[in-house]
């Protein structure tokens, strides 16, 4: 059983930001393994289904991006999923864009949102994928640019960062995330 959770903040106004590439990743493997995200409830939207024969299940938290722990914990808890049997998906200013990063345990690195889950799954030993969303220019103030939209340069990239991680994804259900982490941190 594996649990895919993508960080962003619920609403309109949020689609397609910089913050809201969690909720982006999740969208497309929803499309790729046909699991409606259909499911209202732990403070989320999330769908469960098979692929390569192993329960999935994908979740958007629906509290907003500094509460996303409200939501991973209780879905956590009522499914029994371990911890070493998520992954959560996220915007990271420190990375260029269309680059991602996965690791298997951190600080929150000043990201919110993953504050939250630490704080409410107890551990930052837990997997992730991080994806680059580059630094704001100089002057523009951090909130203002993560809440910002991608140029449509930078949105030709993205879609294929959020393919890039949507193939880590599945791959993770082949192999251990460790091995996952070797083949895409190359790139």
């Amino acid at each position: 059983m594996k649990l895919f959770v993508g960080l962003g903040n619920p609403g309109k106004p949020y689609d397609r930001t910089r913050h809201n590439i969690g909720f982006d990743v999740i969208d497309e493997l929803s499309k790729k393994w046909d699991i409606p995200l259909d499911q209202s409830k732990f403070k989320g939207l999330y769908g469960a289904g098979f692929v390569k024969g192993e329960k999935v299940f994908l979740l958007k938290p629906l509290t907003y991006m500094n509460l996303s722990g409200e939501s991973i914990r209780p879905l956590m808890d009522y499914f029994q999923i371990e911890i070493e049997d998520i992954v959560v998906i996220y915007d990271d200013l420190d990375l260029p864009v269309g680059k991602i990063r996965l690791r298997q345990k951190g600080s929150a690195g000043g990201h919110n949102g993953i504050k939250s889950t630490i704080a409410h799954i107890g551990t930052q030993e837990f997997n992730r994928i991080r994806v680059g969303i580059d630094r704001p220019p100089q002057g523009m103030k951090v909130p203002d640019y993560v809440l910002g939209k991608f140029s449509e340069e930078e949105m030709n990239e993205m879609k294929a960062v959020i393919n890039k991680c949507t193939d880590a994804c599945e791959e993770w259900l082949n192999i251990p995330f460790l091995q996952v982490m070797n083949v895409y941190n190359q790139s």
